[in-house]
Parts: C-alpha cells; sequence; structure tokens
C-alpha cells in the first residue's frame, strides 16, 4: 500500500471517529435512553452516507477476503488507528467544553462499567455487537432493497445494540477518551472488545460462504 493511499484510508478513518465521538456525545446528552439510542445511529449513517471507515463496519469483510487477507488485515489496522484518533480528539475536545458538565458524571459511570466487566462478559457483548454492526452496514450497501429500508436497518441495528448494552470497541474509545481513564487496562479492555466485535462481524458472511461452497 502506498503512502497516499495509507494516508487516505486512516482520514476516512479519522472522520469516521469523528461522526462516533458526536454520536457518543448526544448519547450522553439525552436522558431518555431509547431516544439516545436512536440518535446514536446518526453516527453510523454519517459514516456510510459519506464512505467513511469505520473498523466495525469493515472487520466482517475480512471472512471472505480469500488471498488478499495480509493486506486487508493492514487497511483494518490503519482503520482502527484512525477511529481511535478521531474519537480521542472530539472526547478530549468535549472535556473543554461548557457541554461537558452535562456529561461528565454519566461518561464517569460508563467507563467505570465497562471497564469493571468481566473478560468473558465483555467478549460476548462485544460479539452480539459485531452482528449487528455487520448486518446494519451489509444491508445499507445492499442495493437491490429500498433506501427506506436500507435506512431503517441501520437505526434498528445500532439502536439494538446499545439498549442491549453490547460492547462497541469504537465507541468505547470515545468514552474512554472523555472520561480520561486511558492506561494499559484500559487498551487491553478495548483489544479484547476489538477481538469480540471481529469474531461477531465475520459471522453471517464466513456462514454465507460456506453456504456458497
Amino acid at each position: 500500500m502506498s503512502w497516499s493511499k495509507a494516508g487516505k484510508f486512516f482520514l476516512n478513518a479519522f472522520f469516521a471517529g469523528l461522526f462516533i465521538g458526536v454520536a457518543g456525545t448526544v448519547y450522553l446528552s439525552v436522558k431518555n435512553p431509547v431516544a439516545g439510542a436512536v440518535l446514536f445511529s446518526f453516527g453510523l449513517l454519517g459514516i456510510l452516507a459519506f464512505n467513511f471507515k469505520l473498523y466495525t463496519g469493515a472487520v466482517g469483510y475480512l471472512a471472505v477476503q480469500g488471498r488478499n487477507v495480509p493486506h486487508y488485515l493492514l487497511e483494518l489496522l490503519l482503520i482502527w488507528l484512525g477511529n481511535l484518533a478521531g474519537c480521542f480528539l472530539v472526547g478530549t475536545a468535549m472535556r473543554h467544553t461548557r457541554c461537558f458538565a452535562g456529561i461528565a458524571e454519566k461518561v464517569s459511570a460508563v467507563s467505570a462499567a465497562k471497564l469493571a466487566d468481566s473478560p468473558q462478559s465483555i467478549l460476548v457483548l462485544a460479539f452480539f455487537c459485531g452482528v449487528l454492526m455487520f448486518t446494519g452496514v451489509d444491508l445499507f450497501r445492499r442495493e437491490n432493497l429500498p433506501p427506506v429500508v436500507r435506512t431503517v436497518m441501520v437505526f434498528l441495528c445500532v439502536t439494538v445494540f446499545i439498549l442491549c448494552g453490547f460492547e462497541h470497541c469504537i465507541a468505547n474509545m470515545y468514552y474512554f477518551s472523555a472520561a480520561a481513564v486511558w492506561s494499559v487496562d484500559t487498551l487491553l479492555t478495548v483489544l479484547l472488545m476489538t477481538l469480540g466485535n471481529s469474531l461477531g462481524g465475520m459471522l453471517l458472511p464466513a456462514c454465507e460462504k460456506i453456504r456458497r461452497l
């Protein structure tokens, strides 16, 4: 991969991180959990509309890459890092605004609960989040479906994963940045969430590939 292509990948991923950061902010700002979950969907819908790169939307396609796996793994690493940079920027910037007073207590509580969770719980919750994220992204890309159906599925998949309490590694990058709780343990937790999201995201495309054999 050329440096220019790598830079474009990282930039597109960075902007996706910004969208997730804004989505996380509105989720924390709304008292009604259902309304917050629905509004969070703005993040994924915006990313898909602008064709930005989100790790949890892209990792599922690793299962169908064939000989392109090493190249795709590099792309996924760039996307993950770009998403992290975007989320970190929004989370850190929000700490220096008047809006942070309204979300400070909630983001601290959310982050503490996630970091106190057991590894097996995190892995399972992240796995099912990965399934839903791939479903939303893949259905949005299917041009044979009516636009309204594609859009509604994005909202439904995001709303369901949030209300279920499933773990989204990129969204959590924002929460941990806003709460300023980054540490070695935090990074390991995010990596575990990334693993769960990755396995969940690859489930459906892998099953579809096997079915076609």
